[in-house]
């Protein structure tokens, strides 16, 4: 457990190293005092801010913050919550301001080079940081691909805080009613689109479907590539090669796109409107047997009473379908990073050390339903029951992904990038243009980008 103890004793070993000196000139400095300066006091309280996707802002201000403040009670943190399609262009205002808001910024995956380049984002890693840092804080212990997400030209500009996967939820029930045994890890894409008719399906006998094979994202948006892409990678294919040129229209990316368009006739109608909203809400009320969504979304869709129809007992989760090389995922990582021009990077260091700790982990994990991040969690037995299955799929997610380098393109342009391909894509389900000339497209355009 991170304690501002813990933080006073760090500094104090990096106090003890300095030369004799230099000690006799600090006196009798109080050396525990000095290292909690920046903690703030109960007559003089830290205030920080920390800007946030709004989809998870108000959980973190109201269950993550106040269990925070049970060991930090002299920093006071304040959550904004952003829309995510603006949230990148507010961090990037916000952090080259001269006089900056925010001391936090959680991050998503592909935006830390961009932040990086301009000098936002402060170095976790670093001397200064490394002396407000728990010695069991453990930076071993997380999982290389969501640790990884957060780094830039060897430089740890943050931690994990919401560790997400894609990966493939299913209907065990609607298995059961079509025929068709329930999903594996060992599950091929092949197999999976053979079964996909059957599970089109009347289950209640009046002569109409009523459920529906799949929904996942389909319209024109920024995580929709991201199917395309895990069906691409899990065949051997890659966004980029050796030299940073876009690898993606090949023959292994148009299959893998011809797929992902393919799972339109086994959608419920109105399906190509469908994203992360839409497809949630019908696996949610049990009208399709299998959801290609973020793992995440578990406890609000197998668990929750007040957002889902279903039961634990009723819901698997795995990894997506094997394809010719491996098994599917693909990561999708919120981290956490401290403002490199913030006044009050001890106390943002706190927060976001506290909620990637070890303790601080476990605790949104059993609360929140927040995937952790760290070897030794997914190791252990979850506190909730309904966390049993996840942590073993979670784990495997994140060695396929690592292993496959299943996320999207790390640049400082990959925003830009995401957006063509976001085009492009959405060009191809709605029919506009064929696979092939979609990826060629963005293929080009993306050249241009990332010159």
């Amino acid at each position: 457990m991170i304690q501002p103890a813990d933080i006073a004793a760090s500094v104090s070993r990096r106090v003890l190293l300095v030369g004799t000196a230099s000690l006799a000139l600090l006196g009798a400095v109080d050396v525990s005092a000095y290292a909690q300066d920046g903690l703030g006091t109960a007559e003089q309280p830290v205030e920080i801010h920390v800007m946030a996707n709004e989809a998870f802002s108000t959980a973190i201000q109201e269950t993550e913050v106040a269990e925070f403040n049970k060991h930090y009670p002299n920093i006071k943190v304040t959550v904004d919550g952003v829309p995510y399609v603006e949230l990148l262009a507010k961090m990037m205002l916000d952090a080259t301001s001269p006089t900056p808001t925010y001391d936090v910024l959680i991050v998503d995956d592909p935006w830390t080079p961009q932040l990086a380049e301009v000098g936002a984002l402060a170095d976790l890693k670093s001397p200064e940081f490394a002396a407000w840092t728990a010695s069991d804080y453990d930076w071993a212990d997380f999982n290389a691909a969501p640790l990884a997400a957060s780094e830039w030209k060897g430089v740890q500009y943050g931690v994990p805080l919401r560790s997400n996967m894609l990966m493939m939820f299913y209907n065990r029930a609607l298995y059961d009613k079509a025929g068709v045994p329930h999903p594996t890890p060992d599950l091929t894409w092949a197999q999976y689109m053979e079964q996909a008719p059957k599970l089109v399906q009347d289950t209640n006998g009046d002569g109409k479907v009523d459920a529906w094979a799949v929904d996942t994202y389909f319209v024109r948006e920024p995580l929709t590539p991201t199917i395309w892409q895990t069906i691409m990678n899990s065949n051997g294919g890659k966004l980029l090669d050796a030299d940073g040129k876009p690898a993606f229209n090949s023959e292994i990316g148009v299959a893998a796109l011809d797929t992902h368009r393919k799972l339109l006739e086994y959608a419920p109608p109105g399906a190509l409107a469908h994203g992360y909203t839409e497809s949630l809400q019908a696996f949610r009320q049990g009208t399709v047997a299998t959801m290609f969504q973020w793992g995440s979304v578990y406890r609000s869709s197998a668990v929750d009473p007040k957002t889902t129809t279903l039961k634990p007992e009723q819901v698997g989760v795995q990894v997506m379908p094997v394809g010719s090389v491996s098994a599917g995922a693909h990561r999708g990582i919120w981290s956490g990073s401290v403002s490199a021009k913030s006044e009050n990077k001890q106390a943002a260091w706190a927060f976001v050390q506290w909620l990637s700790s070890k303790e601080g982990e476990a605790f949104r994990a059993n609360a929140l339903g927040t995937f952790p991040a760290r070897k030794s969690t997914l190791a252990s037995k979850p506190q909730s029951d309904w966390l049993v299955p996840v942590y073993p799929a979670l784990q495997f997610a994140y060695d396929v992904s690592a292993k496959g380098e299943m996320w999207r393109i790390r640049d400082p342009r990959s925003d830009a990038a995401q957006q063509i391909l976001a085009d492009e894509i959405g060009r191809a389900m709605a029919g506009k243009t064929s696979s092939a000339d979609a990826l060629n497209a963005a293929a080009e355009k993306i050249a241009d980008v990332l010159k």
